[in-house]
């Protein structure tokens, strides 16, 4: 069998085997109604219960204070449009390097929207972004980590200006949960969205966080699940994986994993700077362990991403949420660098050294024939 080196964990990464061991009850046998009050009930509601706490745990929240919901994406339109749906005039702050959930659940609110753009390693101004902030601001949305390039953002100053004001803070933290340290009490924001998947949970599990005191109106009606935040029967399964992931993490193990994918991700940066016309995109020093931006002048991403998929490495260039179909990243555009050449290298829970040789291997090999062929 080839080798391969899969580097999108950015994108998605493996279920943790913890994770699996702790879901196959729920998947087998243990599969009833945890809103019930028979025995059956009991067991999932239980495991239900310990999964929200682990949770908690590693997001320095309150149990009380998690809201299950089916992927990050759902806890940031929640968030987004559970905040502006009782304000009269609502308003909107938010930057350009923001996911695309957040950026399309904030177009289609009835809210007016301010975007703060960013300087070039995708980094927005926190004295900025409050500016920004108008009497009638409902809601601050901003994200913890940057999805495309890794920078660590100034979420904690924003929420802390924002608190002498009306406004609400919702913090994007998909991207660096599971990776760096996320405090939901130290960052004294209004709202947190994470996403399991990211990290090596289950996809189909997220959660937002949902600080004690605030009210806000669900996204998704019918039931009274989640304490009346969240419609619907809870995913047991995919929650139980959840919380098993962030129980891996407790303890040392975050720090050690973070120290662990730095090193990996410092090789691979090594590596693609030894090939002429490679630049680096965010902040080296200030960003998550687990993910580097690179472009590549004079080729566009997709040759890249094939010809090094042909060579049994998995990357990705633009959004993780993009089709097939790569466009460029607005996030490089928002930040003023090439849009076009981007890729994307991420590491996880089970990415090893045989993972980056292959890629350093490989890729000045692909980027030596796709410039040799452009230049015939």
């Amino acid at each position: 069998m080839v080798a391969r080196a899969y580097l999108d964990h950015a994108s998605t990464s493996p279920l943790r085997p913890a994770a699996l061991e702790a879901m196959l009850p729920f998947l087998r046998e243990h599969h009833a109604d945890p809103g019930r009050l028979h025995a059956e009930g009991k067991v999932t509601r239980v495991a239900l219960e310990e999964a929200r706490e682990q949770v908690a745990a590693l997001l320095g929240a309150g149990a009380r204070e998690v809201v299950f919901t089916a992927s990050g994406t759902e806890a940031i339109n929640a968030a987004v449009f559970g905040a502006v749906a009782t304000a009269d005039h609502p308003h909107i702050v938010t930057t350009a390097v923001e996911h695309s959930a957040v950026l399309d659940a904030c177009e289609r609110s009835p809210a007016d929207v301010t975007v703060v753009g960013v300087d070039e390693i995708g980094r927005f101004d926190p004295d900025e972004v409050v500016a920004a902030v108008r009497d009638d601001t409902t809601l601050v949305s901003v994200q913890l980590a940057n999805h495309e390039v890794g920078t660590i953002q100034p979420a904690g100053e924003v929420a802390a200006a924002c608190r002498e004001r009306a406004s609400l803070v919702h913090v994007d933290a998909c991207m660096a949960a599971g990776h760096v340290p996320v405090d939901f009490r130290a960052l004294d924001a209004d709202f947190c969205s994470v996403s399991a998947h990211k990290f090596g949970g289950p996809k189909g599990a997220g959660a937002l966080l949902v600080r004690r005191g605030v009210r806000v109106a669900p996204l998704i009606v019918g039931g009274a699940q989640e304490r009346a935040r969240r419609g619907g029967l809870e995913n047991v399964a995919a929650m139980v994986g959840f919380g098993a992931a962030c129980a891996a993490l407790a303890g040392e193990e975050l720090a050690g994993e973070a120290t662990t994918a730095r090193a990996l991700v410092e090789r691979a940066a090594e590596g693609v700077a030894r090939v002429p016309g490679v630049q680096r995109y965010g902040d080296p020093v200030g960003a998550v362990p687990h993910l580097l931006c690179i472009g590549v002048e004079g080729i566009e991403a997709e040759p890249v991403l094939l010809g090094l998929d042909q060579h049994g490495v998995a990357v990705h260039s633009g959004s993780a949420c993009s089709s097939e179909i790569l466009e460029p990243s607005p996030i490089l555009a928002a930040m003023g660098v090439d849009a076009e050449h981007s890729l994307r290298v991420s590491v996880g829970w089970n990415s090893t050294s045989a993972d980056i040789d292959l890629f350093v291997d490989a890729f000045p090999k692909v980027v030596e024939r796709l410039r040799a062929l452009r230049t015939g």
